[in-house]
């Protein structure tokens, strides 16, 4: 890929190619950072790849030892390679360790950023984290060391940050002001050069940009998308205003591209997605559709003696808007051989969760056998709200390889599916128009236990996402009762989200890796 697009790029007549922050392996490569062969595959790609430049200069990311005698054995590096060698090299200096970030569990900060000369012009390089040592946006204190201000101080007429910088709702406009408060205040053009591609729960955008010394927005790459862009020292360019992306717009292609990289970097070519005729496997099954194409998607309804004709009618018509395969399992023969089993165990005790929870599990049974037979990888359907408060089943709707909506409060899925029939009607109405049901018992509505959820997904936004406690949401004006379950039901289902499928991250504050709390913490609600 880096070979590929550098080529591209001297065709159209460039003189440096510049790529993301550990450009070689992709980022983050966790624990594989601990792994000699891993580290020592970095040097000899790199060694290869300096081999191969000749007319034209490549700069990009890659993971180096640390030769000092103290400190952690490696260094988040950075390379200029021309002319067949390694012509220079330096490191990031601030490493992060919030949120979703661990660099100090295997990287030392590099003792020096990377600077050099070419066509009379000193340019310093900085490698994400270094481009906010002055800015708080991010919600952190700023840091002792400020990369920018030094290399500001040995006399660069241009700065680069090569990034890999996860994507979460208006991230890229966050990075937009940190970049024009850095190149005004030190008077340099500023190329920011990001990551673009799913790993894991992570998305990155890309969203690459020239910002010059009047913080003008001056040039622009794709989000979400691969893109080459050319920038011009040469030429004049006009400040880019906007338009910008609808905030639903990017969520969807963000969701998009997160599903398809990570089917195919699994190893897989179709996904499977139960359909119950609700909002969430809806939505899930739009987005499978658009990352693999119909002919990869392969949906499945499984009907209970509660499923409403209504449900039934409305997963076949998704089905057929979105062209995709569907099958229909009835379950009640199933349901039925779990009653009759269980019966003499349960003798005398009313029905309750226990059978609810049962038919969840049989569906959750049925589409891992579908994905062992088919190759095809089951998609989860489970939406934020719905992981933050418990209400969904372990090995039953929470099965699957990858929990798509994960980071998606419900509120939110509704806009989505809104924003997707904006040109016509692809989600049918009748699901977006419908009460919520999990539909398990006769009559069930999903608010028959929890709060409405634009009341829900307010506090889950001020307890999970701003960290608020009990006391300060109730100061917002919520209902003290409601706070104190929605909390309690936050800390005692921790348990379950550290067992479903990796979710895609899309906010600020997900479930998964980048949120740490204890399982078992006693009964105290914070």
């Amino acid at each position: 890929l880096i070979t590929g697009a550098a080529h591209r790029a001297e065709e159209l007549g460039c003189s440096l190619a510049v790529f993301p922050e550990m450009a070689l392996s992709g980022y983050p490569p966790k624990d594989l950072l601990e792994k000699p062969a891993f580290v020592a595959e970095h040097r000899a790609q790199l060694d290869r790849l300096a081999a191969r430049t000749a007319r034209m200069s490549i700069l990009c990311g890659y993971v180096d030892k640390n030769n000092a005698a103290r400190g952690k054995p490696l260094i988040n590096a950075a390379a200029l390679l021309t002319k067949g060698s390694i012509a220079a090299t330096g490191g990031k200096r601030l490493l992060p360790s919030y949120d979703v970030f661990d660099e100090t569990r295997y990287f030392e900060p590099a003792p020096q950023s990377l600077v050099f000369d070419m066509d009379g012009t000193r340019w310093g390089v900085t490698l994400c984290e270094d481009m906010w040592g002055e800015n708080e946006a991010l919600g952190v204190p700023p840091y002792a060391l400020n990369p920018v201000a030094e290399l500001a101080q040995t006399g660069i007429n241009r700065l680069i940050n090569i990034s890999a910088s996860p994507y979460s709702i208006q991230k890229s406009q966050l990075r937009l002001k940190t970049l024009k408060q850095l190149t005004t205040r030190y008077q340099l053009t500023a190329i920011y050069c990001n990551q673009v591609g799913g790993n894991d729960d992570l998305l990155f955008d890309g969203t690459s940009m020239v910002v010059d010394p009047d913080g003008r927005l001056v040039c622009m790459a794709k989000e979400f998308e691969t893109d080459l862009l050319i920038w011009d020292t040469e030429e004049s360019y006009e400040e880019i205003t906007g338009p910008w992306p609808e905030e639903e717009e990017s969520i969807v292609n963000g969701l998009v591209m997160g599903t398809r990289d990570y089917v195919i970097k699994c190893g897989f070519k179709k996904a499977l997605v139960g359909v119950s005729g609700g909002i969430d496997s809806a939505l899930v099954a739009y987005i499978a559709t658009q990352a693999l194409g119909p002919e990869n998607v392969m949906a499945v309804g499984m009907p209970s003696p509660y499923t409403a004709e209504k449900s039934k009618k409305d997963a076949r018509q998704l089905c057929k808007n979105l062209q995709i395969t569907f099958k229909e399992i009835p379950i009640q023969r199933l349901m039925q051989g779990y009653a009759d089993t269980l019966a003499p165990l349960f003798a005398g005790m009313p029905p309750d969760e226990t059978e609810e929870n049962i038919q969840a599990r049989i569906r959750g049974n049925l589409l891992m056998a579908i994905s062992n037979k088919f190759n095809a990888l089951l998609l989860a359907t489970g939406n934020k709200s719905e992981l933050a408060v418990g209400y969904c089943t372990l090995y039953g709707d929470m099965a699957g390889g990858l929990a798509v909506i994960a980071d998606i409060p419900k509120t939110a899925c509704y806009r989505l599916a809104r924003h997707i029939n904006k040109n016509g009607e692809v989600i049918p109405k009748s699901i977006i128009d419908r009460p919520p049901s999990a539909e398990l018992k006769p009559g069930q509505k999903d608010q028959d236990t929890l709060p409405p959820y634009d009341i829900l997904d307010q506090i889950l936004q001020a307890a999970v996402e701003d960290r608020l406690g009990f006391e300060e949401i109730v100061g917002l004006g919520h209902d003290p009762v409601v706070v104190q379950d929605v909390l309690r039901r936050i800390a005692f289902n921790e348990y379950k989200r550290v067992q479903a499928p990796p979710g895609l991250k899309m906010s600020s504050r997900a479930f998964g890796y980048g949120r740490r709390y204890p399982i078992a913490r006693g009964q105290r609600i914070f």
